[in-house]
């Protein structure tokens, strides 16, 4: 193994507990049926549109408005929370033995840029893979013009993931998927992938 994938929301970032929050938040104002929290990781998805149509009218209240109304929220907030236990001695452990680790991430690059920032983990990651605005859509074609640029081979690449999206991008690009159990999904739903509770886990593994 040459490369490692690792998400950011969910994964790297313990995240999913205040995006729960802001979305019982922006559910009140539309005055719209709540969701527990057991309920928001069963129907937690990509895109985040297809999630959003599951809790929102959006023909009330389009998509585009309720993902500004959120990111308006979220990134401030963000910057409050804590990283995943044992992510960092992870990823510093995959370092020491000469594989690369690279970000890749549906979140928009700038705000990407200002978190790992923030937290003091970017020069962790030798690359940064972002998209360009904020619809978190699909990375896949993201990540496989980043493979194709540095001529990597797929199968020397495993993905680290929190969400049956991660598991998708890693079909689509090719190489193999570790799921996190402890992210925006409900653990019921990674289990036909490989997964992880902690990510001490992962040591021994790849």
């Amino acid at each position: 193994m040459k490369y490692i994938f690792w998400d950011f929301n969910g994964t790297v970032l313990d995240d999913a507990r205040l995006c729960y929050d802001i979305l019982i938040e922006m559910l009140k104002e539309e005055e719209r049926p709540l969701v527990t929290f057991e309920e928001y990781l069963m129907i937690f998805t990509f895109p985040v549109e297809a999630y959003y149509a599951k809790v929102y009218d959006l023909n009330k209240t389009p998509f585009v408005v309720l993902a500004h109304r959120f990111i308006d929220r979220y990134q401030p907030r963000s910057l409050s929370l804590k990283l995943h236990p044992h992510i960092i001695e992870t990823i510093k452990y995959f370092e020491a033995k000469g594989i690369t680790n690279v970000l890749l991430s549906a979140s928009e690059v700038q705000n990407l840029e200002e978190q790992l920032k923030h937290y003091g983990i970017r020069h962790m990651f030798k690359y940064i893979l972002g998209t360009s605005n904020i619809y978190a859509k699909s990375k896949v074609s993201v990540g496989k013009a980043f493979i194709e640029e540095h001529h990597i081979n797929p199968q020397d690449i495993v993905m680290i993931g929190d969400t049956l999206h991660d598991a998708e991008v890693a079909s689509e690009l090719g190489c193999d998927i570790i799921l996190f159990t402890g992210g925006h999904q409900h653990p019921s739903r990674l289990k036909k992938y490989k997964n992880i509770s902690d990510f001490r886990e992962l040591i021994g593994k790849i």
